[in-house]
């Protein structure tokens, strides 16, 4: 299951093209028997995406994947209020019995040294709290192609999901060896 915003979603893409589904392919082509629910939603921010991990969590998954936080700086959230939600996903996600895989994000180099070696920091520091492994910097190689992006900018073109698939799958491949899935621990529902 992948919890992301507009890059998990693909925009402008069509949805086979979205990273989720092309490191789907990817993996199925090295022998793994597997499922990804791409529940990415454009303008997604670390908040709307701990509205309604619950829901994403219904139904039974193996690995969470959480690709969120770069609107959160976008739209100059607090780092501390999107910390706070990104672990508080990492935790729903383990106690339904996933394992949990953290996409590092970057922002761009316009909002100063500081605020951006914090905010990768952060997904450095919630990855080792929690227990959950970390793609570092999943979008930067991406980010500083302009070939690999779309007119706007921001959002990866086909090659580029398909960079951010390929940076994935190595990470999933790990988890999937790693095994089965722990007892879900009881959770409160949706409220």
């Amino acid at each position: 299951m992948v919890l992301g915003d507009s890059l998990a979603a693909g925009l402008g893409l069509a949805e086979a093209e979205a990273f989720p589904a092309v490191a789907e392919d990817l993996l199925r082509s090295n022998g793994h028997d597997v499922e990804i629910i791409n529940a990415g939603v454009s303008g997604d921010t670390s908040a709307g995406g701990l509205s309604r991990v619950d829901w994403v969590l219904r139904r039974p998954t193996d690995i969470l994947v959480v690709e969120l936080g770069g609107n959160d700086a976008l739209r100059g959230q607090d780092l501390s209020n999107t910390e706070t939600n990104l672990r508080e996903i990492v935790r729903r996600g383990q106690a339904a019995g996933a394992q949990v895989v953290l996409l590092g994000m970057d922002v761009p180099t316009n909002y100063g040294p500081d605020y951006g070696r914090a905010f990768s920091e952060m997904y450095a520091r919630i990855a080792e709290d929690e227990g959950a492994s970390l793609v570092p910097a999943f979008v930067r190689e991406v980010g500083m192609d302009p070939t690999l992006l779309q007119a706007d900018g921001l959002h990866p073109t086909a090659d580029g999901q398909r960079h951010l698939a390929e940076t994935l799958v190595p990470h999933l491949e790990k988890a999937l060896v790693q095994g089965t899935r722990p007892a879900p621990t009881e959770r409160p529902g949706p409220g």
